[in-house]
Parts: structure tokens; sequence; C-alpha cells
């Protein structure tokens, strides 16, 4: 090596030291002088979900299911089970007691109409719920783009989303339509006033919540065979409450049923369709619903779509031993029209 290529080398190698050095002092610098980075407190945890709302595809139809929010339900209000059994199916579900029932609705675009089906709670059941309108608005839609409201039974937690926090038409341009039935019952003033006094709020919200439809007539009671729109019929669903109904959305032979509260427990009312509970207005009848809603969804293999199934409550059912099984939808992309 001559005197020329050692004196490059010692150059590069006093070079590399005065980096290294350099470096390391900037860093201890740095951390002396800048403790923001390694000793900044950690961000607030955030307590906040995505919108909830989710969006699907059954044929040309596009389906956004909507979340209103959770009721809790303690197992003391279902039935047909002893206490240990259904202890048993919380167990196997990893549900806590009291479990939170998730409230939802379905907004159905058809291409010719935007219908939905139920409207949650508004503000009838406190802070938990009432998110519909804007979960709504959140999905692309406005309350006023509504065509068509179909309501499963006029439960508060169904129908009184029909109205703003003020009491004013939250769909001012939609028809709200329900089983003649269920309005007879539920809108009958000399019925109310006969109720167990614990019942009678039930009533008074039915009132309230159709009341400027009904000023404005676009409150429009259905009776058994109507046609309500292209691609859709009535399924009755009679039990838990006298007009109760699902609704049968078809497309390119694709199906979806909306069921309304067929179930109010997927742990237990799956596995033990005998299992009620206490709301129902006539149980025998409910259970009879559920087992025939059951086998034929199984057997059908469409879709259904549930108010208190787990967000987004779309799914499927499967037959399972003496039971069945529910099988919730995959979260994915929206599928393109067929």
């Amino acid at each position: 090596m001559n005197h020329e290529t050692k004196f490059q080398s010692r150059s590069r190698l006093s070079l590399h030291r005065a980096l290294l050095s350099l470096s390391l002092t900037g860093a201890a610098a740095f951390s002396t002088l800048s403790p923001g980075v390694a000793d900044a407190a950690p961000p607030a945890q955030q307590q906040s979900q995505v919108p909830g709302y989710y969006r699907m595809r059954v044929g040309a139809f596009e389906v956004t299911a909507l979340y209103d929010g959770f009721i809790p339900i303690d197992l003391k209000m279902y039935k047909g089970a002893s206490a240990k059994d259904m202890d048993k199916l919380y167990e196997r579900m990893f549900l806590p007691n009291p479990a939170l029932g998730a409230v939802n609705a379905f907004l159905v675009h058809t291409g010719e109409q935007l219908i939905l089906v139920d409207t949650g709670t508004a503000t009838a059941f406190g802070p938990t719920l009432g998110a519909i309108p804007g979960n709504l608005r959140a999905s692309g839609y406005d309350p006023a783009q509504v065509d068509l409201v179909l309501l499963t039974h006029l439960h508060p937690d169904h129908a009184r989303g029909l109205l703003t926090p003020e009491g004013q038409p939250l769909f001012p341009n939609a028809v709200v339509r329900a089983a003649q039935e269920d309005a007879d019952y539920w809108l009958d003033e000399k019925r109310a006033n006969e109720a167990p006094e614990a019942a009678r709020p039930m009533f008074q919200m039915a009132r309230e919540a159709v009341a400027p439809y009904v000023a404005a007539g676009r409150f429009k009671p259905f009776k058994p065979g109507e046609v309500l729109a292209t691609g859709v019929s009535v399924a009755p669903a009679p039990g838990h409450t006298p007009g109760h109904s699902g609704y049968l959305f078809t497309s390119k032979e694709q199906s979806l049923l909306v069921w309304g509260d067929i179930v109010h427990n997927v742990a237990l009312q799956f596995p033990r369709p005998e299992i009620a509970v206490e709301f129902d207005v006539d149980s025998p009848k409910a259970i009879a619903t559920r087992k025939r809603l059951f086998a034929e969804a199984a057997k059908s293999k469409h879709w259904i779509a549930g108010a208190h199934l787990p967000f987004p409550g779309l799914g499927h059912v499967r037959a399972e031993g003496k039971g069945y099984t529910w099988v919730p939808a995959q979260f994915g992309p929206v599928q393109s029209t067929p």
C-alpha cells in the first residue's frame, strides 16, 4: 500500500469515527433536550365505533343495515327453560347477563323506491339508542328520501323512530304501513285504557308515533294479500304482537326476509326455539311462528334480517341437531349487481 492509499484509508476511518461520535452525541442531546418523543404521554384511548351501517346486495336490491343502539335485557325476561340451562347457553356464547340486545332497521333500495323497514326508538328508551337518523345519513341517504316505511309491528323500538326528538315526522315524504291487525290492537284507545298500567305507555307511544302521519293521510295499514311494492311481499308472523309481520324482498332469484322480532336472543332462541320473551303478546303463537320460520329459512337458505340480532343482523339460519344456529354475514365489499 503506497503512502497516498494509507493516508486515504486513515482519513476515511477518522471520518467514520467522527460521524459516529457526532451521531451518538446528537442522540444523547436529543434525548436530553427533547423529552417529548421519549417521555410523551400516550394518546387517549378512543371510545367511539365506526358509523353503524352495513351494506350488501340481494339480487339488484341494495340493502343497508342501520344500527339504532342497544337495550340490556336480563335473563329473567325469558321463559321456557330453566335458569341453569339458560346460564349454560350464555356461557357457550361468552355472554354476560344482562346481554346487550341490538336494535336494527333495514333500508332497501329497489331501484324504484327507498324502503325502510322499522325505524328504531328515537328518544323513547334513553341514550344508548336513537342512532338511526345519524347512521342513515352516514350511509349516504337522507330521511326525506325515504318513500315507504314498513313497520314489522308498533312496539316503540320499531315505530317511535318515525318522529324527530321534537315530535315531528322524521320521514316527511314517506307513506307508513303496518298490518291492519297490529294497528287495530295498538291504536285502540279503549284497549289502551283497559290495559295494565305498566303496559299503557306502549299504547300511548304507538299512537304518538303514527299521529302526524295519520293526520297527513300517510299512515295506511294493509290487509292480508295486499301488494306493498314491486319485489316485496308480506310474511305474516303473529305472536309477538297480533299483526307482527315480516317482509320478503325478492330480486333476481335472491331473497331477504326482514323478520322483525322473531328472535330477541341469539344465544337462547336458535338452539331452543321454545324459549320466549316476556313481552310477547301471545307466547305460544310466537313460538310456533319462530319454529316455522326457522325451518323455512334453513330450507330455503334465503337471507335473514333481524331487528335484535347482533349488528348488522344479517345472515342465514342453519339447522343443527334439534335446534338451529345463526350464521352471520361476513364483512366485505358490496357486491356488484348480478
